[in-house]
């Protein structure tokens, strides 16, 4: 039987690339998002499995998990995408709403699904599974003006390390892809000129998302008993190197 993906913020972007990559190789493949239509958009003729739900609603996301118990009997592999980013500012010309939103999202959502998964993972025969989360390479080192986003991604790297060491036991692997410069709407900003360290505006090279979804693929592709705890996947001369 084909292994078994769900992936969330699958409606655009990365998750609806990653899908795409998933389906092509002839996984089963969930996809998640808050509106069915750009799901069904990434689906296309495919028969992927159709789950609306708000990464921040507990309930909705648990009704999700039982509905691939349901229907496939077990998850492989859970791509922990979904996120939001916020316009550049310094952290007191930020909103304290705007900042909240975005941690329900980009911590709040993911901590959920991956719980959901770890149980369903642990619980289900033969045990175990993969849980890959979404990064940043601000999990690494800040863009100006990004407090919240920088903050939610430095949460990411902890829940993965400590995921990928409970899970053990369990067999239940997790893994992090720190992406930078995607060419997806979130990042074509880049393009036309983003502030650097030193105050100055400059235009920022993108990469093909195809290759954020094919290293995905890779590190879902792993056996169980390999992991990749952490990958960066950047556009070549992005200047993310010489930020320190």
């Amino acid at each position: 039987m084909a292994q078994s993906i769900l992936i969330t913020g699958a409606g655009s972007g990365i998750g609806r690339a990653t899908a795409r990559a998933f389906l092509a190789a002839g996984w089963r493949v969930a996809l998640l998002g808050r509106r069915e239509a750009p799901l069904r958009e990434t689906a296309g003729t495919s028969e992927a499995l159709i789950l609306p739900a708000d990464v921040t609603d507990a309930a909705q996301v648990q009704a999700a998990f039982d509905r691939i118990a349901a229907e496939w009997g077990r998850l492989d592999v859970l791509f922990n995408n979904a996120g939001i980013a916020l316009k550049g500012a310094p952290i007191d010309e930020i909103a304290l709403d705007d900042w909240q939103a975005l941690s329900d999202v980009n911590i709040g959502g993911m901590v959920i699904c991956a719980r959901a998964a770890f149980g369903l993972m642990r619980r289900q025969s033969p045990q175990g599974g993969r849980i890959i989360n979404n990064g940043s390479i601000s999990a690494q080192a800040p863009r100006p003006g990004s407090a919240p986003y920088t903050i939610s991604k430095h949460a990411i790297t902890g829940l993965t390390k400590t995921l990928a060491l409970d899970g053990r036991r369990f067999d239940i692997a997790c893994g992090q892809i720190d992406i930078g410069n995607a060419a997806t709407e979130m990042a074509m900003g880049f393009t036309k000129g983003t502030m650097q360290a030193n105050g100055q505006m400059m235009v920022e090279p993108v990469m093909s998302v195809d290759h954020v979804a094919s290293t995905v693929l890779h590190m879902a592709s792993l056996p169980l008993d390999v992991n990749i705890p952490f990958i960066t996947i950047m556009a070549r001369d992005m200047p993310l190197i010489g930020r320190g």
